[in-house]
């Protein structure tokens, strides 16, 4: 049966379907809408980003006026000179001239000009947001970010630490109100540094220095990521900025430098009773944005909170932790001041327990999520180093009941 419809109706017809299915299908996420998701662009929170968000709105003007007359002219000429019939789709196209040189010489002046209202903030924006402005210069000071296979870590300077070698592994933790200049290193393979809200994203290269920096106008808690692929699990590599008012910032720097914390145990005193090694799907991290209640959880207090011991703390359960970190070699690779721990291949967890987040960023810091971590790294982010280069040529194991007390230990460590 014929259509009363001819062919050219249904495509752009189909192709306005499509396009508003994509639409429906993506609003079923508000934030994908609202722009504030945790590593969204649109949000500015220090100087760097501001200007690098405010030469993207310049672009997006400009090429939204070219866009509306661009699509304004195609509207125009595809209405009045369409095909009226299905005899006008098979006629012979119309002589062709030579275009108006009036309008040709107007095209080229008007793309001039819009690449001159974009070139200045740009230019302009390149020189700002490449190092610390001259006049901040002497308020400045480095941090070191290395990056790992798949995880960071932050090594801070002696005028800010005093010389105690503070090195923090997946959470940066800055002063409010002043310019940080990050050094940029990787030990391994190129990896990218990406702070959406404070700055944009810059390369680590091997046997290359690299740096940018930042600034946080105010106290908050950012989400940061690697943005080039690493390997394996380079989805998951992931990391945390934390900005203090600078009070809270020097006291929590004293509390950094300070050996790790011990939790005493009476003498042959048994542990109580061992929570089960939760289960969790292979795929599942995430992070909560609600307590248990319903409330909202404010990531930020969170982050305060974490720095502080647990109301109830097994110390039988800890000191066997604690034995279980010598015995099963995790000191090999990583360090723990004060209690004996020397290594240097992995993080540095001498404060581990006051993070908000395990795993190279990955995981929420609470025992059930460490416990899964160290049971069984493999699975939840495959390819690590501390899988294939500790337990397997180590031939380390570790049972659920003894993932459960090293999680205890490790969280005791504030």
């Amino acid at each position: 049966m014929h259509s009363p419809f001819p062919s050219r109706f249904f495509r752009p017809v189909s192709q306005i379907l499509a396009f508003a299915s994509l639409i429906l299908l993506s609003g079923c996420d508000l934030n994908f809408w609202k722009m504030q998701g945790h590593q969204t662009t649109m949000i500015a929170n220090g100087p760097v980003a501001a200007s690098q968000l405010s030469l993207f709105w310049v672009t997006v003007w400009v090429t939204l006026v070219i866009f509306i007359i661009v699509g304004a002219v195609l509207a125009y000429a595809t209405i009045k000179f369409k095909a009226r019939s299905d005899a006008d789709e098979h006629a012979e196209p119309p002589p062709q001239g030579h275009g108006n040189p009036m309008v040709e010489i107007a095209l080229i002046a008007a793309s001039v000009f819009a690449l001159v209202i974009i070139s200045i903030p740009t230019l302009k924006g390149i020189w700002y947001t490449h190092d610390v402005p001259e006049a901040q210069k002497a308020d400045a000071y480095n941090i070191t970010a290395t990056g790992y296979q798949w995880w960071f870590k932050f090594d801070y300077p002696e005028k800010i630490d005093g010389g105690a070698g503070l090195v923090t592994g997946n959470e940066l933790v800055i002063p409010v109100g002043r310019p940080i200049r990050i050094q940029l290193r990787t030990v391994d393979v190129i990896h990218s540094f990406w702070v959406p809200k404070l700055a944009g994203k810059v390369d680590m290269i091997p046997n290359r220095g690299n740096f940018l920096w930042l600034q946080a106008d105010a106290p908050g808690y950012f989400w940061g990521q690697c943005a080039e692929y690493c390997g394996d699990s380079h989805a998951v590599m992931r990391f945390r900025v934390v900005a203090l008012a600078p009070m809270e910032f020097a006291a929590w720097v004293a509390a950094q430098k300070a050996p790790a914390r011990n939790v005493a145990a009476a003498a042959g005193a048994a542990p109580g009773p061992r929570p089960q090694l939760a289960t969790f799907k292979q795929n599942e991290y995430g992070y909560s944005e609600k307590w248990a209640d319903g409330s909202p959880i404010n990531p930020l207090q969170n982050w305060v909170d974490q720095q502080k011991p647990a109301a109830t703390e097994d110390a039988a359960l800890i000191a066997e932790g604690k034995a279980l970190f010598g015995t099963k070699l995790c000191l090999a690779c990583h360090t723990i001041r004060g209690h004996g721990a020397p290594g240097i291949a992995g993080p540095d967890l001498t404060h581990v327990g006051s993070r908000t987040t395990v795993a190279g960023g990955l995981l929420e810091n609470t025992p059930a999520q460490l416990a899964r971590w160290i049971a069984h790294p493999e699975l939840v982010k495959p390819g690590n180093k501390m899988y294939a280069s500790g337990y397997v040529p180590m031939n380390i194991k570790v049972a659920d009941a003894e993932a459960v007390a090293l999680a205890a230990y490790l969280t005791s460590l504030k």
